[in-house]
C-alpha cells in the first residue's frame, strides 16, 4: 500500500505537487524525485515556490501555495519530479509594505529559504556570478545519507581541551606550506600530523556558515578586500560552499564530513564559531536576502518606529528571545551537531542573545536556558563571547544553568599587561592563574576560556612587535580596530635587525605562552602564534585575503625554538591533571602541600595585596588527588621586572629534587637539569621546573 504523500493532488503546468508536510521545515527529500518544502511566515498573506535548473537565470515553475496548504502559519508543499541534484529553489511572500509597523514585504524579492542545507551562487571562493542577478542566493537540496562509519562527536571533557582557533583559507593559503588543496576543507585534513604533533585536541573554526565574501567588498591600492572572516551569515545551515576543494560539482556537505570524521579519527574536536546576533542583511538600507522579507517583525529587534536595533554594531539585532526564532536557532544547532557531528559552539556577541524584544538584557533569557538543558546539545560545548556591541559586558556573569563557558576577556588583558612590567596587575593575575575564581566561583574553573590573543587583534607576535595597530591596508585610514591591545614593542616599533629586541620578543612570546598553558581554565591559542606569525601589526584583519592574514609558514623553520616551547608546554600540561582541574581549591591534598601555592621570590612569601612583578607558583600533584603518573611538584618562576631576579625554590620531600624543563631565556626545552636551592631569572623571562624522585 502506497503511503498518502505519493500520490499528487494539483498539477500547474507538467509540475505536480500536493498539500506537505508542516515539519521539517525546509526542503527535505521523501525520495529520489519528491521533496517536501516548508516555511513559516506569521504575516505574509501569500507565498510562492520557485524553481531554478542550476544556475539559470529564470524559474522553470512558479508555484503558489493554495489556502489549504497553510497550517497556521507554515505553508507546506510536496512537488515531485524533481531532479534535486541540480534544482535551486526560493520563496517570494507578499504581505503590508508598512515600516513603522516593522513589515517589509516585497512580492518582487526571490528570498532564501532559512533552514536552505546548502546556498548556490558562491561555489568558488572569490568568484562572482557570471552575471549578477536580482537574487543570487538560492536554497540547494541535499541527501542526508553519509557514511559515517561510527563516528560521532567526541565528547572530551571540556577542562580537558587545548583549543586552537583558526580562519579556514588563512590556515593553509600562505607561503611556505605544501597542501595541495589549499584554503579548503580537505586542505585542513592535509595538516592533520601538524595538528597532533603540537598537541591541540580542539580545533575552532571561524564562520563557515554560508556568508557572501563579496559583501561590502572593495579595492584598496592593488589588493580586493573582501568579507574575508564571515561574520555575517546568509544561511545558517549550510556550510560555506567557498571554502570545498569540491564545491563547482556540489559536494560540500561531504567535503567537510570528510574533514570532521578524518579530525574525529585522529583525537581532534571540530568546533565552529557561530554568528546568531546579526544576520547579512544590515540595516534599513540592506538588502533582502531571507528574514528580511519573510517575517521581519519576527526575526529582527525593531525599536517602536520599526527601525533596526544594533545592538551586534552590524546593521541589526536577531530577536533571539521569540519563540519561533529561539527554535530556528535550537533546530540549527541540533543540525550540526546531529548531522555534521560537531562538538562545541563558540557564540559571536553572545550577550546579545540575552537581550528581549526591547533589547533589554533578561537576568533568565529563554534561549540560553533552552540551549543549556537541550536534549540533543547535552555533550555539546557551549561557549559565550561575554559582550556584545550595545555595551552589554557580561565576563563572569552570564547566564549559565551550569553548561556555558565563557570567553574570559578579563584574563586576557590582565596577561598582556602583567608580562610588559605592569605591576598593578600582580594580585589579579594569581587570581587568573587559579582559573579565575573571582568570577566563576558559583561554577568551576573550565567555565573560563582563557586566551590571550584571538583573531580580532594582535597575533601574538605583533603584541610584543608593535605600540600601535597599522591597519592601513583596510582602507579606512587606520580608523578601525581597537585603540586599546595593551601591546609593547619591546623598544622598537614592527619589523627589526636589532637581535637583542628580536630574543626579548621570542622570550615574551614564550612567557604568554606558559602562562596560558599553565594556568587553570581552558587555554586557546590562536593558529600561527606557535611559530610567531605575524600580521604586520594589522589588528584587525577581516577584510584581508592575501598574506596579511594568511599564516606564514615559513616561519615555523625561523621560529622553531618557539615552536618546540610550544609543544612541551602543551604536553606538560597533558601530563598533569593538577593544572586541568575544575575545581578552584589550593588547600593541602594528600601531598600534605597546597594544591596549588603562591611564592615571592622567598619560597612561601608573598603579599598578594601589592602590586608584584616577580613571583612563583607551584601545584602539587599527586596519583591519590589526580590519577597522575607518579606524585611530583611543577614549579614556574615569572619575573617580568627589567632587571635579573633571584627565586627561592620551595622545599619538597626528601627524595625529591627539581629538574628544569624549560627556561625561556634559553632555545633549549625539555632537557632536564638539577636545579638546587634557588633559580635567578634573566630580566623579562620565565622557568618551568619539575619536582621528582631521584632516580
Amino acid at each position: 500500500m502506497q503511503a498518502m504523500d505519493s500520490f499528487p493532488t494539483h498539477e500547474l503546468n507538467g509540475i505536480e505537487y500536493r498539500c506537505g508536510h508542516v515539519s521539517p521545515f525546509g526542503a527535505t527529500l521523501l525520495s529520489r524525485d519528491a521533496v517536501n518544502f516548508s516555511v513559516f511566515s506569521k504575516d505574509a498573506t501569500s507565498c510562492e515556490l520557485l524553481l531554478y535548473h542550476q544556475g539559470e537565470e529564470e524559474p522553470y515553475a512558479i508555484l503558489p501555495f493554495p489556502e489549504d496548504f497553510r497550517v497556521g502559519n507554515v505553508f507546506s508543499m510536496i512537488v515531485y519530479g524533481i531532479n534535486y541534484e541540480e534544482v535551486e529553489y526560493g520563496y517570494r511572500f507578499d504581505g503590508p509594505f508598512d515600516p513603522k509597523q516593522g513589515h517589509r514585504f516585497d512580492k518582487s524579492k526571490v528570498l532564501l529559504d532559512p533552514y536552505a542545507k546548502l546556498v548556490a551562487g558562491r561555489e568558488t571562493w572569490g568568484k562572482r556570478p557570471k552575471k549578477e542577478s536580482s537574487f543570487v542566493h538560492r536554497g540547494k537540496i541535499i541527501p542526508e545519507d553519509y557514511d559515517w562509519e561510527g563516528d560521532k562527536p567526541l565528547e572530551i571533557p571540556l577542562n580537558d581541551l587545548v583549543i586552537y582557533e583558526a580562519h579556514v583559507r588563512s590556515f593553509t593559503m600562505g607561503a611556505g606550506d605544501d597542501v595541495k588543496r589549499k584554503g579548503t576543507y580537505a586542505g585542513l585534513i592535509d595538516k592533520l600530523p601538524y595538528l597532533k604533533e603540537l598537541g591541540v585536541n580542539c580545533v575552532e573554526l571561524l564562520p563557515i556558515f554560508e556568508f557572501d565574501e563579496f559583501e561590502n567588498s572593495r579595492e584598496v591600492g592593488d589588493q580586493r578586500l573582501y568579507n574575508y572572516w564571515g561574520y555575517s551569515t546568509v544561511g545558517f545551515f549550510a556550510p560555506k560552499s567557498g571554502y570545498a576543494a569540491t564545491g563547482s560539482i556540489g559536494l560540500v556537505s561531504e567535503e567537510l564530513k570528510n574533514m570532521v570524521k578524518r579530525f574525529h579519527r585522529n583525537g581532534i574536536e571540530v568546533m565552529l564559531d557561530v554568528v546568531f546576533n546579526h544576520t547579512a542583511e544590515g540595516n534599513e538600507m540592506g538588502p533582502y536576502i531571507s528574514f528580511r522579507g519573510i517575517d521581519n517583525k519576527t526575526y529582527y529587534l525593531l525599536t517602536p518606529d520599526g527601525y533596526y536595533y544594533n545592538f551586534s554594531g552590524c546593521g541589526n539585532t536577531m530577536n533571539c528571545n521569540n519563540a519561533v526564532v529561539r527554535n530556528y536557532i535550537l533546530d540549527c544547532l541540533r543540525y550540526w551537531v546531529s548531522v555534521y557531528h560537531i562538538d562545541g559552539f563558540r557564540f559571536d556577541l553572545a550577550s546579545i542573545l540575552s537581550r528581549d524584544s526591547a533589547g533589554v538584557p533578561m537576568s533568565s533569557p529563554p534561549l540560553l536556558e533552552a540551549l543549556a538543558q537541550d536534549p540533543v546539545l547535552g555533550k555539546t560545548k557551549l561557549i559565550a563571547e561575554a559582550w556584545d556591541a550595545g555595551g552589554l559586558y557580561q565576563v563572569g556573569s552570564f547566564p549559565a544553568w551550569g553548561r556555558w563557558a565563557e570567553w574570559n576577556g578579563k584574563y586576557r588583558d590582565c596577561l598582556r599587561r602583567f608580562i610588559k612590567s605592569e605591576a598593578e596587575c600582580g594580585p589579579e593575575m594569581l587570581q587568573r592563574i587559579q582559573g579565575s575564581p573571582d568570577l566563576y566561583s558559583n561554577r568551576s574553573a573550565e567555565a573560563s576560556i582563557n586566551f590571550i590573543t584571538c583573531h580580532d587583534g594582535f597575533t601574538l607576535y605583533d603584541m610584543v612587535s608593535y605600540n600601535d595597530k597599522h591597519n592601513e591596508a583596510n582602507g579606512e585610514a587606520n580608523c578601525d580596530g581597537a585603540n586599546d591591545n595593551n601591546s609593547w614593542n619591546c623598544g622598537a616599533e614592527g619589523v627589526v635587525e636589532d637581535e637583542e629586541i628580536n630574543a626579548l620578543r621570542k622570550r615574551q612570546v614564550k612567557n604568554a605562552a606558559a602562562l596560558l598553558l599553565l594556568s587553570r581554565g581552558v587555554p586557546m591559542i590562536l593558529s600561527g602564534d606557535e611559530f610567531c606569525n605575524s600580521q604586520g601589526g594589522n589588528n584587525n584583519a577581516y577584510c584581508q585575503d592575501n598574506e596579511i592574514s594568511w599564516l606564514d609558514w615559513s616561519s615555523l623553520k625561523k621560529n622553531e625554538s618557539v615552536h618546540e616551547f610550544f609543544k612541551a608546554m602543551i604536553a606538560l600540561r597533558k601530563e598533569h591533571p593538577v593544572m586541568r582541574t575544575k575545581h578552584f581549591y589550593t588547600g593541602p591534598n594528600s601531598s600534605g602541600y597546597p594544591e596549588l601555592s603562591f611564592h615571592g621570590q622567598e619560597a612561601w612569601i608573598l603579599n598578594a595585596m601589592q602590586p608584584f612583578n616577580t613571583f612563583g607558583f607551584m601545584y602539587a600533584e599527586t596519583v591519590a588527588d589526580h590519577g597522575a603518573s607518579e606524585d611530583c611538584f611543577i614549579y614556574c618562576g615569572v619575573n617580568t621586572h627589567w632587571e635579573q631576579q633571584t627565586m627561592q625554590l620551595p622545599i619538597i620531600p626528601e627524595g625529591m629534587s627539581w629538574q628544569k624543563v624549560a627556561y625561556t631565556a634559553e632555545d633549549t626545552v625539555g632537557e632536564e637539569t638539577e636545579v638546587v636551592g634557588s633559580f635567578t631569572l634573566m630580566p623579562r623571562s620565565l622557568v618551568v621546573l619539575v619536582g621528582k624522585r631521584s632516580s
